[in-house]
This record gives structure tokens, C-alpha cells and sequence, in this order.
């Protein structure tokens, strides 16, 4: 895989092949996106992880030994990425009647909202703290055992099941 310099301050000096940056987004990119609205919904706030995610993408040095190890090393990139931003000071120092997100739902009618089911789980799982919203998430949508979910976040496998179980307790409390 070809490399070209890049000079941008404390950055790498390397840049990936846009193939290969090509080829991440396109297989990986739905899977970094439902990381970033699962944190922040539908705005402009997860396009910015998205986006953030990719960069670093885009200038890390890191071999991938497959491309799980890839999806993988993203995954836990647009986690950390959200967790950063969620504590970024601006965000912090928002009044209340300034947040985004504060609109009401178009409709409180199940029958006018076919997915609403989806989304309340989903509004459950935003819910959450962090952990145990990333482990469950991961654990429940795309099917990651404890253990490959505590290599991704670099957590012990016991912490790992505490999380999850301690996640799904919340979730069940937050949808009776």
C-alpha cells in the first residue's frame, strides 16, 4: 500500500492510499455511523465523530491484520472520538432551551410511527452512560462476544459482562 507524505504539524507524516480510505468507508462506514448516532441521534454532532473518525483513519500508522481487526479499531475510534466530544466543554455549557435535539417527535402515535419500537430502544440506549451503552450496543446489535467487545475497549472480560448485564437491566427498566 503506497503512502504519501503529509505535513500537517503533530500529525503522522503518512497519509493512507485514498483506496484504501475509499474502501474503509465504504465497508466499514455504516458501522461507524451507528456508532455515532447511537451518542449523539441524527445531527450534526455524529457527522462530526463520523468525520473525525475517518481523519484519524486516515492519518494512522496502525497495520490492521484483517479486516475485523480494522472494523474493529474503528469501532472503538468513533467510541472514543463520541466520548471526547460528549466531554468537550462547550458542550457543557449549553443552557438547556439551547440544546439540540429538543424538538418533539412528529408523532406520539405508534400506528403513525411504524418504527417506533426501533427507536425506542434505541432513545433507551442513548439513555445510558457510557459504559455500559457501547458494550451493550455492541453486544446486541452486531453480536460481539464480551471478549472480543474487551479488546476493542481495552477492558477486562469480567468488566465486560458487568456492563452488558448491568446495560440490559437499565434497558429493560427504561422500556417497562
Amino acid at each position: 500500500m503506497p503512502i504519501r507524505p503529509f505535513s500537517a504539524g503533530r500529525h503522522s507524516n503518512h497519509v493512507r492510499a485514498s483506496e484504501d480510505i475509499e474502501q474503509a468507508v465504504e465497508v466499514h462506514g455504516a458501522t461507524v455511523w451507528r456508532v455515532c448516532v447511537l451518542h449523539f441521534g441524527q445531527g450534526p454532532d455524529a457527522q462530526d465523530a463520523f468525520q473525525d473518525t475517518f481523519v484519524k483513519y486516515t492519518l494512522a500508522d496502525t497495520q490492521f491484520d484483517g479486516d475485523e481487526h480494522r472494523k474493529a479499531w474503528l469501532i472503538r475510534v468513533a467510541t472514543n472520538v463520541c466520548k471526547d466530544m460528549h466531554k468537550a466543554a462547550h458542550r457543557r455549557n449549553v443552557p438547556l432551551e439551547d440544546a439540540p435535539g429538543l424538538e418533539p417527535a412528529a408523532a406520539s402515535d405508534a400506528a403513525a410511527q411504524p418504527a417506533s419500537a426501533t427507536s425506542d430502544v434505541v432513545d433507551a440506549l442513548r439513555t445510558l452512560t457510557d459504559p455500559p451503552r457501547t458494550p451493550v450496543f455492541l453486544s446486541l446489535y452486531f453480536g460481539y462476544t464480551a471478549s472480543e467487545i474487551g479488546q476493542m475497549l481495552d477492558a477486562p472480560v469480567g468488566t465486560v459482562y458487568s456492563w452488558i448485564a448491568r446495560g440490559k437491566k437499565q434497558l429493560k427498566e427504561a422500556l417497562a
